[in-house]
């Protein structure tokens, strides 16, 4: 049974997609059956840029371990590379999504 439950971050960044380069901004990010992999359930993550209608977006599925291994780097390149260049980036973790 699909549970459909989505979170939704706003973002701002880009993504190369099949067209090539595009501007995200917007991730719906679930827990679900795949479209595509083999596993029963992945964490998905879909980035689209809804100001533009969201048509077009890059979709990843991974395993719960391989999500929880990448959310854990992610932080430890932010902390490192915030602490090498002396700033932290652009925060939107505040902007609230309709």
């Amino acid at each position: 049974m699909c549970s459909y439950i989505v979170e939704k971050v706003a973002l701002v960044g880009s993504a190369k997609g099949r067209k090539g380069w595009m501007r995200i901004d917007t991730a719906n990010v679930y827990f679900d059956h795949p479209y595509y992999s083999t596993l029963d359930h992945v964490l998905a993550i879909d980035f689209t840029n809804e100001g533009e209608g969201g048509r077009d977006r890059v979709a990843v599925e991974l395993s719960a371990d391989s999500a929880r291994a990448l959310a854990e780097k992610i932080l430890a390149a932010l902390a490192s590379g915030e602490a090498a260049h002396g700033a932290a980036g652009t925060r939107v973790n505040e902007i609230a999504v309709q």
